[in-house]
């Protein structure tokens, strides 16, 4: 055990509480592969430290709000502890967001300080993006456009370029002493928000959902418990850093000692060497599109899945019957949860039987609520289908500076209303039925129609569009555009792709584009039902193959 990691004063209901509770309990273990790299739990805790001590010397103080634009990568998991260990909080930005969205969400979330990632600059550079995003941001700080950013730090760029990069950080952590990190920790109260990530709603932009250390930590123990997880244990995930399908099984892992993999993208190739060489014992891949590609790469049957013991992947019963079949050794855990409730309220019981763990997505932990309500916010009784209505530890801060939002999000009862449609099924296990809400899903990601439809009416030629999500093989969900031009105005499928390309992430971009003249309505609205209801799945657009077309011009 390390001495310094003995003495140092963070709270146990902290996740910096949590990080040196691991490292006190199961130093020489191993924490963390990522980017080739593997770490203990005593060296992870030793530069979460030091990366703390540059974040003091760069001025961050408590309850400040730290964004982070990067690509995974191992400096984001450190990054992000270090944040918490000094009570400031973490903003994660989703590193798919383009122009549009990032000179939204930056003001938005009242950043104080930004850190960019250059690791995958070959593929994503955000310096034109920010650029593009708040006009003058290289040049100086702060701007009206986002007056509380005060700084920006690039890390893992090694090109010249407008902002300090870590060499500077070091620097100014120079004059920080070990003693005032363990200060700062211990200054931080479990009640403390600490992250703030970005879930779209029903209006036309993300909001910024807070979550407390209690609320990240408590979780995390629910689902060290749930999957009886021990410092033995090697969960493998390759989401996006960004989504509580990271942040959540990362508590998880400190709760437990287990041993973390990460992945800067997922790559079926590089997935499969991955998994060929670390044999994980708990998948937490989530969604079908990556279990589908693990499943037909051509080397998956040289994975010895003998240490498997959990697949966790969500998706319709028959979909999951197929990929149980393809790990036989491993218990098929579904899920339901979203960024409101620190990420999933529940999982399936391991000892569950197969017609439960098929066709429910799984039991709410200990001490969450969970009650099945009309439009009249009456209870309803178990089977009959209704909003998922939720309470308990697991319930967020609120949006940040949106208290309508709050109003309409959390009853005066404390019930967070999902906008999901669910009943309770089976053994009191919950099953998820659908939205309630006019929002998609696109592969895990959130977005509100409606925001997909105001940027496409931003096109001179588009006086009409209307956004429904439709069924994908790959992604489970993708927006279908039907759009009706403006008068006299025409504007071909390919326009349209090229006035979102760039400009909005790319999982938002439409994969089918209708023109429509004449809509099916109610009285005063659109009746999406019925758009949704006659669509016809041809004519799918491959963004990867309209990309590559335009750029050989």
């Amino acid at each position: 055990m390390a001495n310094g990691a003995a003495r140092f004063g963070a709270g146990p209901k902290t996740v910096g509480g949590t990080l040196v509770a691991a490292a006190n309990l199961h130093g020489e273990a191993p924490a963390l592969v990522f980017d080739g790299v593997r770490s203990n739990w005593r060296d992870l805790l030793a530069e979460v430290r030091e990366m703390a001590r540059r974040l003091v010397g760069a001025g961050v103080a408590r309850g400040e709000h730290i964004g982070v634009l990067m690509p995974n990568c191992r400096d984001y998991v450190v990054l992000y502890y270090a944040t918490q260990l000094v009570g400031a909080r973490a903003v994660l930005l989703n590193s798919r967001y383009r122009p549009d969205d990032l000179a939204y969400v930056i003001p938005k979330a009242d950043i104080d300080v930004l850190f960019v990632g250059g690791h995958a600059r070959e593929h994503c550079d955000y310096r034109p993006m920010l650029e593009e995003a708040l006009p003058g941001i290289a040049q100086a700080l702060p701007l009206a456009g986002a007056p509380r950013l005060r700084s920006i730090y690039e890390l893992g760029d090694t090109r010249e370029g407008p902002w300090p990069q870590l060499a500077e950080l070091d620097e100014r952590a120079a004059g920080i002493s070990p003693d005032e990190v363990d200060r700062r920790a211990a200054e931080v109260e479990p009640d403390d928000v600490g992250l703030m990530i970005f879930s779209s709603g029903t209006t036309s932009r993300p909001k910024a959902c807070m979550l407390t250390h209690r609320s990240l930590t408590d979780s995390g123990e629910a689902l060290a418990e749930r999957f009886r997880l021990g410092p033995e244990d090697v969960v493998w995930d390759p989401l996006p850093l960004f989504h509580m399908s990271t942040i959540l099984p990362l508590a998880a892992c400190r709760a437990a000692g287990a041993c973390f993999i990460g992945m800067s993208h997922f790559d079926a190739d590089g997935a499969m060497d991955l998994l060929i060489r670390e044999r994980p014992t708990v998948h937490y891949a989530g969604f079908p599109t990556i279990v589908g590609a693990l499943v037909q790469h051509p080397r998956f049957p040289e994975y010895d899945q003998s240490r498997l013991r959990i697949n966790h992947v969500v998706g319709p019963p028959d979909l999951l019957r197929r990929y149980a079949a393809s790990f036989p050794g491993a218990v098929p855990v579904n899920s339901y949860g979203l960024t409101e409730a620190t990420g999933v309220v529940c999982y399936s019981p391991l000892d569950d039987p197969p017609e439960l763990l098929f066709e429910t997505n799984g039991r709410v932990f200990d001490g969450t609520g969970v009650s099945i309500r009309d439009a009249g916010n009456r209870e309803l009784p178990d089977g009959e289908p209704g909003e998922i209505c939720l309470s308990g530890f697991q319930i967020f801060a609120g949006y940040y500076e949106d208290e309508d939002a709050n109003r309409k999000a959390v009853d005066d009862a404390g019930r967070l209303h999902t906008g999901d449609l669910g009943r309770i099924g089976p053994g009191g296990r919950l099953v998820y039925e659908g939205r309630l809400k006019d929002m998609l899903k696109i592969g895990g990601e959130n977005v509100a129609a409606v925001e997909i439809e105001g940027f496409l009416m931003r096109h001179p030629a588009i006086a009409m569009a209307q956004v429904v999500g439709v069924p994908d093989e790959r992604l489970m969900e993708v927006a279908a555009a039907f759009i009706e031009c403006a008068p006299g105005e025409t504007v071909a499928e390919a326009e349209v792709i090229r006035h979102c390309l760039g400009q909005i992430a790319s999982y938002k971009i439409p994969r089918y584009v209708r023109f429509v003249s004449d809509w099916p309505m109610s009285a005063t609205k659109i009746q999406k039902f019925v758009l949704r209801r006659d669509f016809v799945p041809t004519g799918r657009i491959d963004l990867a193959a309209f990309r590559a077309a335009e750029d050989a011009g």
